[in-house]
């Protein structure tokens, strides 16, 4: 696809009135992401329920059409997904973007993003389209790996200290 494909009235759209880019009251996380390659940058922040679903997020920065288009469309797209399930897209989308996932069936999972796949084929262009994408995996791993240890250090606690109230 010729890169003025890329551009139709449904990509302008999220670039320049993007739905999802607005600075977050109380995130349960925030994470801050750069493209040095190209000076795109955006801060994506998520608000998480009480059982673990995310239920907001947000981006902020800036960044070429392609950056800010996808960061948007992947908004949309985590709404009311659980951290594991937005992993699971984030490295799909990294698949489809690099040209290594062209099964229709599985590129459905990310709805308005599929329209991004032939950034493929323009290489320049893939770290800005994949951005977002990277920012959220890398925040969602990272608390993971927290919660993991949190729940880890409080068994041991418990385990320790039984249930007599200290360290509780």
């Amino acid at each position: 696809m010729a890169a003025n494909g890329l551009y139709n009235a449904q990509f302008m759209d999220h670039a320049q009135h993007p739905d999802y880019k607005y600075q977050m009251e109380d995130p349960t996380m925030s994470h801050e992401g750069v493209n040095p390659s190209c000076g795109d940058e955006l801060t994506f922040s998520v608000r998480l329920t009480d059982d673990g679903v995310i239920e907001e997020a947000a981006f902020t920065g800036s960044g070429c059409a392609i950056s800010q288009a996808s960061a948007d469309m992947m908004s949309d797209l985590m709404v009311d997904k659980t951290p594991e399930q937005a992993i699971e897209l984030c490295g799909l989308f990294g698949r489809m973007i690099r040209g290594e996932e062209t099964d229709e069936g599985m590129l459905g999972e990310l709805d308005e993003a599929v329209m991004l796949r032939d950034i493929a084929h323009m290489p320049a262009r893939v770290k800005c389209a994949e951005l977002a994408w990277h920012t959220l995996e890398e925040m969602l791993r990272d608390n993971a790996g927290a919660r993991d240890a949190h729940t880890a250090a409080s068994a041991a606690c418990e385990r320790d200290h039984g249930s007599d109230g200290i360290g509780a």
